[in-house]
């Protein structure tokens, strides 16, 4: 039996044990969990005990985050969580790319940072490609972060406009019964980009773009028989394409657009049987260089801590019913 390892480490006051470890202490448990040790925080003294591999990633994990905090980097349970995966993966130096990379600032001067290395490589791909595939489960910021390098772009003149779009699928409800004009029928499915546009820009400077023709959002069939040209293109909610209006999609962008398909394809709300124009996509074009495919996963989740574990355990149930089916065939 390996003997229990035992270190001090001392924090930089009480302001960095108060970032690090939260209000009443509440991030410590978070570290013990990820880290499988023992902590006791004395004023600016933590204690950690367990295993001698798992407390030296603690070190590294602490010296790591007082590091970042000590050149004002935004350190909040995200980013805590997350250092703690990164040290399992020897990968904890990827945490500086990340803290102070400045994806776009909202129209309240806040900015847009991401928070794991998933969303980074994501970002990264969209500067360098015209076309990108984002896929990955709920809560990892794939629309937010193409939203947000839109409206970057659009504010730099490297576009005309925004085009924001998304299929109107109907989960459950026939849209033919929903009260209101085809505007206010189709605006709920459209509403999580309205959201994220009025978070980046504000209201009113959301009127002034969309009166002048610099920013469209609309359901996918609107689509049909358009070449945008200048424009940044996002395709939200792809996974619920037919394989038809995906390729009525792809065809659609001219020169000087770039575009960004989103999805989870976890999460279709497609008929029973029918094919996601998102999947056959992602197999047609795995091989094209100049288009980039980046898979996000639950480690990549930034909503609150129960969303990651919902994920996780939704994956957990599938792989466990696939292989039962496998076994009884």
């Amino acid at each position: 039996m390996t003997a229990l390892a035992r270190e001090r480490i001392m924090l930089d006051g009480m302001d960095a044990s108060l970032t690090l470890f939260g209000a009443n202490e509440r991030n410590l448990s978070l570290m013990e969990n990820e880290l499988e040790v023992t902590l006791s925080l004395r004023g600016s003294e933590l204690l950690v005990e367990g295993e001698p591999q798992a407390v030296e990633r603690t070190i590294q994990v602490v010296e790591k985050l007082m590091n970042l905090y000590a050149r004002h980097a935004l350190i909040d349970r995200t980013t805590l969580r997350y250092a703690c995966g990164l040290v399992k993966q020897d990968k904890l130096d990827a945490l500086d790319d990340i803290a102070f990379e400045v994806v776009a600032v909202t129209h309240r001067g806040k900015p847009v940072r991401c928070k794991t290395l998933g969303q980074y490589e994501y970002v990264k791909a969209i500067k360098e490609h015209e076309l990108t595939f984002a896929v990955g489960p709920a809560g990892t910021g794939k629309t937010y972060l193409a939203m947000a390098l839109a409206v970057v772009a659009l504010r730099n003149k490297e576009i005309e406009r925004i085009v924001l779009t998304r299929p109107a699928v109907e989960a459950g409800e026939k849209l033919g019964f929903l009260p209101g004009d085809l505007s206010q029928k189709v605006d709920p499915y459209l509403r999580p980009l309205f959201d994220a546009l009025y978070d980046m820009m504000g209201a009113e400077s959301y009127q002034r773009l969309q009166e002048r023709g610099a920013l469209e959002v609309a359901p996918l069939a609107y689509m049909r028989g358009r070449t945008l040209s200048d424009s940044f293109i996002i395709l939200d909610e792809a996974q619920n394409t037919t394989p038809e209006q995906m390729k009525m999609f792809l065809t659609r962008f001219g020169a000087g657009s770039r575009v960004v398909v989103t999805g989870d394809i976890t999460q279709t709300d497609l008929p029973y049987g029918k094919q996601s124009g998102l999947l056959q996509a992602l197999e047609v074009l795995k091989d094209v260089p100049e288009i980039s495919i980046v898979r996000l996963s639950d480690s990549d989740v930034v909503r609150h801590d129960l969303v990651q574990a919902v994920v996780k355990a939704y994956d957990a149930y599938e792989r466990d019913r696939r292989g039962a089916q496998h076994a009884v065939q």
